[in-house]
């Protein structure tokens, strides 16, 4: 941590804040970012001021979904993609053989420097008060929330508090039969909040993730592994980013076989998961070493990415055998993979089981209904993973800074975000157990691509007052290109005269009739490198604007005008459900209408939907207790016109 960034670390006692965030990970990082720049007083409480931006797993941001979900941080104005840009070491996009609705762009990260990128990002604002202590408790007056009281007694107040406590709400570590208190590796728990936010009124649950075991670099036999590379051009999160500066490195990928299967099998009984040791539920869509191999007994193998730690760090993260087993079965796993006979365990894999609340007790801004002020973002509700934590942490921060202003709450629409997608989800179904975000989640996702991320939401950010000049520049800048770049392609005609038929016939394919350079980018066999390099003479104004692209812009820009009459479809869906969407529902209304069943009356009253198209995608809600609510809502229309009006 630099020296200006260490002074930052100091607060006063008497000090009374605006908003309060707990906790300083992915989420509360987001959170207390978002409400400094918006002008807002800001404590961020943390129990270890170090720890702050630490990437307690995988040293990885982005990902399928997860990569949109950070471009559309970077787009609101977060930090998360500046972050991933400093401390990046290999950049690739994945499923780049398929559409760019399900590309996805990551970063492997030096997780050291990713840590101390978000530390000095967050220290350069001076908004912050960095507190370094932890919450025994949360303070309420009538129905709201009105500060919290440290474990030392000091009360801090604030007009809202936003809780992105992570993994440590009574958080309880498992290696084998040992279970020990904390939240990550030599990290406490968080005892006493879980009781403060139970008095709230909130139902919590247990759930459990885990971590793989790390391996000494020097130990390993790289020879023996494939390597996996990054691309040859990386890819940056951050609009703000010009270059990728620090050196590119290369991943590696092993397997397990039959030996680790069979090891795994006769130790199942050591297994906190099935021992009945543990019994939150673990995330489905990153599962342990132990349900890969019991869930999927026909596999012969289970693939495993060997992703370094850092440039200079001296550990491994073996990325696919998450495990709480005991230390000397891990030691035997570990050994019986190809390049790891001789390999040393700097540190074992284990689980972390952790309170966490059904976010369907919170509305669409992420604060808890019936409790004003209170908001909680990230882990907590449910979910998994840095990117779905940041961007919740954002919105939260976002809705926290309107609510002590006085402003409207900021929703992000189904068919505007992925964050929007997410947070509906969530609020809406609820979860069972570690949501993750996935491009199959979206109906709308050919309108959520990175090329399209800073027109749809960086104006909010503007009209917010949360993003910089800078970053506002570049923005408009940026869309003002793709923009022009459309529009000439859609206005360039080409005809099939003599002198046309040549230079296409030297790009590779033919024109029969007259056609648009739009209309061309939808055929199999273009390719906007052979047709600039061909038709630029005859072209001026269009390969002016396409050569003015990066080459993600371009991109962009050639994916928008293939795809376009897919997007236009989607684009008429989502406008079809607008209506529903902007029909708002009050929170006091009363769901004891003729006609609905008790059923539907239960889920709507647990809900509270804020619009009648959330009330359309609780689960079992049937078309004709949604045309109820709708001439319900008509009628009262009529007779108050402003209280029922869509927002």
């Amino acid at each position: 941590m630099t020296t200006d960034a260490a002074r930052c670390f100091t607060w006063n006692m008497s000090s009374q804040f605006d908003i309060i965030v707990i906790g300083g990970g992915h989420a509360g990082a987001e959170a207390a970012r978002v409400c400094a720049r918006g002008g807002a007083r800001v404590a961020m409480i943390t129990m270890m001021r170090d720890a702050i931006g630490r990437m307690s797993c995988n040293p990885a941001i982005g990902g399928l979904a997860k990569g949109n979900l950070v471009k559309e941080i970077d787009a609101l104005g977060g930090l998360m993609g500046e972050a991933a840009d400093r401390a990046g070491i290999q950049f690739k996009v994945l499923n780049r053989s398929k559409g760019p609705a399900v590309q996805g762009p990551r970063a492997q990260c030096d997780k050291e420097i990713y840590s101390r990128a978000v530390q000095d990002i967050l220290a350069a604002e001076s908004n912050i008060t960095f507190v370094e202590s932890a919450v025994q408790a949360l303070l309420f007056g009538s129905s709201a929330l009105t500060g919290l009281r440290l474990t030392d007694g000091t009360e801090l107040r604030a007009r809202a508090t936003i809780v992105t406590t992570g993994t440590f709400l009574r958080a309880l570590m498992h290696s084998g039969e040992v279970k020990t208190a904390g939240g990550r590796f030599g990290e406490p728990s968080a005892e006493t909040l879980s009781d403060s936010l139970r008095a709230a009124g909130l139902e919590l649950g247990r759930l459990k993730t885990g971590t793989p075991p790390r391996i000494e670099r020097t130990s390993v036999d790289f020879s023996l592994l494939t390597e996996a590379r990054g691309d040859a051009e990386p890819r940056a999160f951050s609009i703000l980013t010009d270059r990728i500066a620090l050196p590119q490195v290369l991943c590696h990928v092993t397997y397990t076989g039959a030996f680790a299967h069979e090891l795994i099998r006769a130790n199942l009984h050591r297994a906190p998961m099935y021992s009945g040791q543990i019994r939150a539920t673990g995330p489905r869509y990153c599962p342990s070493i132990e349900d890969k191999v019991v869930r999927f007994a026909d596999k012969d193998r289970h693939q495993i990415f060997v992703e370094p730690e850092g440039l200079d760090h001296p550990w491994l993260y073996m990325n696919g055998i998450s495990t709480s087993l005991p230390a000397d079965v891990q030691d035997a796993l570990v050994h019986s993979l190809p390049g790891f006979a001789h390999a040393r365990i700097g540190r074992y894999g284990y689980a972390v089981e952790y309170d966490f609340v059904n976010p369907q007790q919170l509305d669409a801004t992420l604060q808890v209904r019936g409790v004003a002020g209170l908001f909680l973002a990230g882990q907590i509700n449910g979910t998994s993973g840095y990117e779905e934590a940041a961007a919740q942490g954002l919105m939260a921060g976002i809705n926290a800074l309107q609510y002590v202003r006085g402003g409207d709450p900021v929703v992000l629409r189904r068919d505007e975000a992925y964050a929007g997608v997410m947070i509906d989800d969530l609020v809406t179904l609820g979860t069972e157990e570690p949501y993750r975000m996935f491009t199959s989640r979206a109906e709308h996702r050919l309108l959520l691509g990175c090329d399209s991320v800073y027109e749809r939401l960086t104006p909010i950010a503007e009209s917010l007052g949360i993003v910089d000049d800078e970053r506002r520049r570049r923005a408009e800048s940026r869309v003002t290109r793709m923009h022009r770049a459309k529009t000439l392609a859609l206005e360039t005609s080409l005809t099939p005269d003599r002198a046309t038929q040549e230079w296409m016939g030297a790009a590779g394919f033919e024109l029969t009739a007259k056609t648009s350079v739009a209309k061309l980018v939808q055929r199999a066999e273009f390719h906007v490198e052979h047709f600039l390099a061909v038709a630029a003479p005859a072209f001026p104004a269009l390969t002016s604007a396409l050569t003015a692209l990066s080459a993600e812009e371009l991109e962009g820009v050639t994916s928008a005008l293939r795809y376009s009459g897919y997007i236009e479809r989607q684009q008429r869906e989502a406008s079809r459900s607008a209506g529903d969407e902007q029909t708002r529902l009050s929170a006091e209304m009363s769901y004891a209408l003729p006609g609905l069943s008790r059923e539907v009356v239960e889920k709507l009253s647990s809900v509270r939907p804020s619009s009648l198209g959330q009330a359309s995608r609780i689960p079992g809600m049937t078309p004709a207790a949604i045309a109820i609510l709708r001439m319900h809502l008509r009628r009262k229309s009529a007779e108050t016109p402003a209280e029922h009006a869509p927002v």
